[in-house]
Order: structure tokens, then sequence, then C-alpha cells
């Protein structure tokens, strides 16, 4: 890119704190960082034209974990680090609601529930057994009972007539959490350069030499912040795992109203402005959806519409208007790694599929640690 003096002068000179991602996390920290320093200069630089992660491409789940996959959890990991994750999710919701208001993006509490298939039986007959260890053990982070049993209230066919809900959960439209997100740093005087990405860095002095696909520049601070594509720029363990989702056309009187997951959360659905958004299905090909392209597979979405025909929409007739994908960052263990890198580097990365739930909670700690 051929910069002007004025152009360099403005944008890419004295910079206190560079981030590098504009999704939930990236943005979360620069409002905290502006809070600690009300006259740093911030910079967020962003690859895409939006948001180009998970940030914008989600569901849009408030969830805190279904039953199935906290037990599951409860089996790789200790309890006290299973409500570690879910506390830090219960704050992380707690906190965008505080930072945005429920109004502003469309906060909606309908409960969070899981179908078991009639093939699970063994599942569902595991999780009712834990169902008082998982509500003693989250208890205290809810401050209620969570977790309960109830009814096939929506006529979903082909699965269990009892499922477990979590009266807790909730929804939220993720394009308006962003649009009020970009609104808020932009009032902040948080500057955001989108169709920037960054190829490398290095500790230079007291700074970071920070190159990109237009231009390169020194930056006090650098933040990582880009979640499932980290491992482009870190040495991490964060794996990209694509998610596949759909949403039908308008259907008139749609009864049906929450968050729901099904067999073992890898599907996942809702309502959305009387349509079923619906995503999933990468336990069919885990190793084909390990990857950064944001396309769609035939295999995956047809088992999305055959399970929209056979399971929750059965007796309904409904239009595909919308395909999509977006990429998260996985990896071995649950936790999200927040680090610093090297003296003046930091990474908020690998958010697991919950970047709604704990992205606030992320940003706002990776801005705690480079502060």
């Amino acid at each position: 890119m051929n910069l002007s003096y004025w152009e360099y002068k403005t944008w890419l000179s004295d910079i206190d704190f560079t981030i590098v991602g504009s999704g939930i996390v990236g943005l979360n920290c620069a409002l905290v960082i502006r809070k600690k320093y009300p006259s740093a200069k911030i910079v967020v630089l962003e690859k895409g034209v939006l948001p180009e992660g998970a940030s914008t491409k989600n569901a849009g789940f408030a969830c805190y974990g279904s039953i199935s996959e906290i037990i599951s959890d409860l089996n790789t990991h200790t309890e006290e680090e299973v409500v570690q994750l879910v506390d830090q999710r219960w704050k992380g919701i707690q906190l965008l609601r505080k930072t945005l208001g429920d109004e502003t993006i469309d906060y909606q509490q309908h409960g969070g529930h899981e179908l078991f298939p009639k093939s699970k039986e063994g599942l569902f007959k595991t999780c009712k057994e834990n169902l008082r260890l998982v509500n003693s053990l989250l208890k205290p982070i809810f401050g209620t009972t969570a977790f309960q049993l109830q009814e096939n209230r929506f006529h979903f066919k082909n699965i269990k007539e009892q499922y477990i809900s979590n009266t807790l959960e909730a929804q939220i439209n993720t394009g308006k959490m962003m649009a009020a997100l970009l609104n808020l740093t932009a009032k902040n005087a948080i500057r955001i350069l989108n169709a920037i990405t960054v190829e490398e860095f290095q500790e230079s002095g007291n700074a970071v030499e920070v190159r990109t696909n237009a231009f390169t520049f020194k930056t006090k601070k650098l933040m990582i912040a880009t979640n499932g594509f980290a491992s482009q720029l870190l040495n991490e363990k964060v794996q990209p795992a694509r998610a596949q989702v759909l949403v039908t056309q308008p259907i008139p009187e749609l009864h049906i109203k929450g968050t729901f997951h099904l067999d073992e959360g890898y599907y996942y659905f809702r309502n959305i402005d009387n349509r079923i958004l619906f995503g999933g299905g990468r336990n069919l090909d885990f190793k084909g959806e390990e990857t950064y392209e944001q396309t769609e597979t035939p295999l995956i979405q047809n088992q999305l519409e055959k399970m929209l025909a056979e399971i929750i929409l059965p007796d309904t007739p409904f239009e595909v208007a919308m395909r999509w994908s977006g990429t998260m960052g996985i990896g071995d263990v649950k936790k999200p790694i927040i680090k610093q890198i090297s003296d003046n580097v930091y990474c908020g990365v690998r958010l697991g599929g919950m970047g709604i739930a704990i992205g606030s909670q992320i940003g706002k700690e990776l801005a705690e640690l480079s502060v």
C-alpha cells in the first residue's frame, strides 16, 4: 500500500495497543483498555470486511453447556475445572448483558433444552442419574436448580418423550451484538482497520513490529484475539473447527421457542424471526471440518435438512433461505488460552465453541493481562 505522510501519521504511528481480530474478544479487550487508558492510541486490525471468524456466524446461544456436555467434561476434567468453565460462561454472559443491555442484543431467556434420540437411551439414562450431582455442583453459580426434566411440549419426533432443560439459557441476536460493540468502540475513539491481514510480527526493542498484507508498523503492545485462526500466527494448540449452519424461510405460527442441543451437542437449533436456525454435523466428518475454509458441504447440509424434516419440523413444510459457516477454535481441553506470549505480545484464543458465553470475559481478562 502506498501510504502518504498524513495516512501514516494519523493511523500507524505512536500506537500503544494493537488488537488482531474485531470479534467479541477483540472489541471487548479494546473497550477495557480504553477505560484504563483514556488517551491511549488503540488500533484493531480485522482481515475481513466484517468480523470474519465466529462472532457474526454463530447460532447466538447464550448457553452454559448442556447436561451431556457437562457430564462428558466431568469424565475428562476435575470437578473444580468443570465448575470454573461454567462459572466463566456465566460471568461472560452477565458481562455481555451489562455492557450492551438485553434490549440491544435481543436477549430472550426461553431456556435451553437437550433432546435425546430414541437410540441414545443409555445417554439419557446417564444424564438423568447425574442430574442431582450436576445441579449440586453448579448451584453456587446459578443460585438455583437449573437443570430439570421436561416433557416434549414442542412435539419433536423420533426423540425421547422427555428432555433435560436449563431454564437459565437464552438466545441473542449476534448481528445486533456485534453492531453495538462496533458502535461502542467508535464512540471510544478506537480505530478499526478492515481488510488487513497480519502476516507476522516480532519484538523490536520495547515495541512489536507488525507486518501486514498492506503495511508494516510498530506498536507498544500486541494482543492476538483471532480464536480459530490463532495457529496461523501463534505456536499454540488451537485447531480450526468449521461449523455449518442453515436458516429456514419464515414459518407461519412457529411454536418452537428456545435453544436446543441434540445428539450430544453435535447439532443445535433455535427460533429466530419465525424461522429455525439449525447447525452442526461436524461429527460426520471431523477431519474435513478441521479447515479455515468457510464453505458448506453437501454431506452436512443434506443431513441438516433430513433432521429438520424428520425430527424438528416433521409435520411442517419448510424451505431453506440461507446457508453459511464459521470457524471455531478448539483444543484437547476446554480451557481457553489467555496468556503472555513474550514481553509485549499476549493472546486470548481457543474459545471452544462458547464464544458468545465467554467472549466478553476473555476480552476483559486479555486486556487486564496486558495493562
